[in-house]
């Protein structure tokens, strides 16, 4: 243990004797944490803020989505233009006699337009669906009211704007009463929502909500839906619901192989499960992209160990002169290379950690998010962990160079 005691004090002295050369050559290693602690903590703050507005569906939602189930995002994009899901089977879903189980039927269609009054234009998302919309999203209005379903019925020409569809093209001037013009349609404004951080499923501070039936007919032009999600009387329902909404589905569409199905039917926990898989899949992804310059770092630090072994030749005989073993040396040139790679470890998490609070400040302040901020308790221990490793490997040759020196030639070197 005095060994080992004594290859550390050893270690320690040879690295603070050439402060500013060790602080370049744990650079590196700094940097390269610094990055991978930040891309995981990002990572699952990503996954609390997409997960968190999924679940601000109830969990008793079931989500009836057009086309086949996508196995990519880019085959996903494609069953929103899907038109499988029609009026009729709408209608069905919201007979109980073909749904018990169910406690409402929501239907969804959308698009984007640009959206003008006066001489401004803004453009938006244009979302249409019946009044029960307000309660699926828990929509707060705070000027003015929300549409009806009488209003739906009567597909009027009126609309519920968002914080920030009000402030490009009204300022502070009230809205109420108003119409705007988009797709050279006129709608009334009749409210306006409460300012709300930006979702990962839809920004309704930049859209625009009306009846269905009014963006279907008028805006759209369009006779089916792009989604429909259905309420479940409590969570033990949702099985049953889904086995009725799919035999109905497949009466009304012809269908007799569940292969061929032209929808199908996503929950909230399959969803927010979905959305965990990828988030952490592009984490892991992006943490490898950022661990390569650990690399760099490690070759920088065995090239810096490897000069030092030679500026310090004369010290190795001496030590090798005074009884010092080659186990000695090997030992004291490894603990500093594990020495500098650990602190740059734990420099690198603490950088990484107050880089990821500024980042989440910065997209709640000037971005308009609700982006949590996660300390990544795995990122910490993996930094700290790859460093160990680092110095390691990459100090063992350079500590093994100098263990094998001899000690009558290094007290001769000049």
């Amino acid at each position: 243990m005095m060994r080992i005691s004594d290859s550390f004090r050893a270690a320690l002295a040879g690295i603070t004797v050439h402060k500013n050369r060790s602080f370049l050559t744990v650079l590196g290693i700094v940097i390269g944490i610094t990055s991978i602690m930040a891309v995981m903590s990002i990572g699952q703050s990503a996954q609390e803020l997409i997960v968190g507005q999924i679940q601000r569906f109830g969990p008793a939602n079931i989500f009836v989505m057009p086309g086949r189930q996508p196995s990519s995002a880019a085959e996903g994009a494609g069953t929103v233009l899907n038109d499988s899901l029609k009026e009729k089977d709408f209608e069905d879903l919201q007979k109980k006699s073909n749904v018990p189980g169910a406690k409402a039927v929501v239907p969804y269609v959308f698009g984007y337009a640009t959206a003008s009054y006066g001489s401004e234009a803004y453009d938006v998302m244009v979302a249409g669906s019946s009044e029960y919309i307000q309660k699926n999203f828990d929509l707060k209005v705070a000027e003015g009211r929300f549409f009806d379903v009488f209003e739906v019925d009567q597909k009027a020409r009126v609309a519920v704007i968002g914080s920030k569809v009000k402030e490009e093209l009204f300022g502070s001037a009230d809205p109420i009463g108003e119409k705007i013009k988009f797709k050279d349609q006129k709608f009334q404004i009749i409210g306006v929502l409460f300012p709300e951080g930006q979702g990962s499923i839809m920004d309704f501070n930049k859209a625009i909500i009306a009846p269905y039936s009014s963006i279907q007919q008028n805006v759209l032009g369009i006779k089916y839906f792009n989604r429909i999600v259905i309420e479940a009387e409590s969570i033990e329902a949702v099985p049953g619901v889904i086995r009725d909404v799919k035999t109905l589905l497949r009466n009304n569409h012809n269908i007799d192989n569940p292969e061929k199905d032209d929808f199908f039917i996503q929950t909230q926990e399959s969803i927010a499960e979905s959305v965990k898989t990828v988030t952490s899949i592009m984490t892991v992804l992006l943490a490898a992209v950022a661990a390569i310059s650990l690399v760099v770092g490690g070759v920088g630090i065995m090239n810096i160990m490897l000069v030092s072994v030679t500026e310090r030749t004369r010290e190795i005989g001496l030590r090798k002169a005074l009884g010092a073993t080659n186990k000695n040396i090997l030992t004291q040139f490894l603990f500093e290379a594990v020495f500098l790679t650990v602190v740059g470890g734990i420099v690198g998490v603490i950088g990484g950690t107050l880089l990821t609070l500024i980042l989440s400040y910065i997209a709640n302040k000037f971005a308009g998010l609700d982006f949590p901020y996660v300390f990544s308790l795995a990122g910490a221990i993996w930094g700290i962990g790859i460093s160990f490793a680092i110095g390691i490997v990459f100090g063992i040759f350079p500590a093994r160079k100098a263990a094998k020196k001899s000690p009558i030639e290094s007290l001769r070197f000049e």
